[in-house]
């Protein structure tokens, strides 16, 4: 569930995800934020334990030993249930929390065709096939994707906490619906 700036740059321009790096720790690969009653809260993805820092993203195995789908999914009812936009898309999404994945890559991607299918996107979603340590372009490898400037929208803690940027997608799409794809396309990338 990527941050509201990384879906701004997906709508925005052509894209291309790496599937070659090796997995960054403290990175947005398996994180995303939320915000409920109180406040800020961090979803984190567990990944298999492996010898080596060296695994490749594609190749990052998430752990289910410990029921972390059924913690998230509880953590974003309870922040968003109340939200005006929840009853629309939680069935879907509810799917990514009650099926096994494996991989982190996989889940992450699979993830993001579907909130591109929310947003009426028709992106086409390109995979690097190797990596390139210089890559020609704008690199976003390893953004927080903090953009200076975010367009207020009303959030539903918002009147108690005020308004709280960079959070996950999640929390512009329960909270704007349909508009979502809007907000988006003006933002500052």
């Amino acid at each position: 569930m990527g941050p509201i700036e990384y879906y701004a740059f997906l709508i925005q321009k052509k894209c291309i995800i790496e599937s070659k790096e090796h997995f960054v720790k403290q990175s947005l690969r398996n994180r995303c934020r939320i915000y409920g009653a109180n406040g800020l809260q961090t979803l984190t993805i567990p990944k298999q334990r492996k010898s080596s820092d060296k695994t490749l993203i594609s190749k990052t195995e998430i752990s289910n030993n410990q029921n972390w789908q059924k913690s998230h999914w509880q953590s974003i009812v309870s922040a968003y249930n109340s939200s005006p936009f929840f009853e629309y898309y939680k069935d879907e999404l509810e799917d990514f929390y009650t099926s096994e994945f494996h991989y982190l890559f996989n889940f992450n991607l699979q993830l993001t065709h579907k909130i591109l299918q929310f947003l009426q996107e028709e992106k086409e979603i390109k995979i690097t096939e190797d990596y390139q340590h210089n890559f020609k372009g704008t690199d976003l490898r390893n953004s927080k994707f903090n953009s200076l400037i975010t367009q207020e929208y009303k959030q539903v803690f918002s009147p108690k906490n005020g308004f709280t940027p960079h959070l996950s997608i999640l929390d512009l799409l329960f909270n704007l619906g349909p508009e979502t794809t809007s907000y988006l396309e003006i933002q500052t990338i």
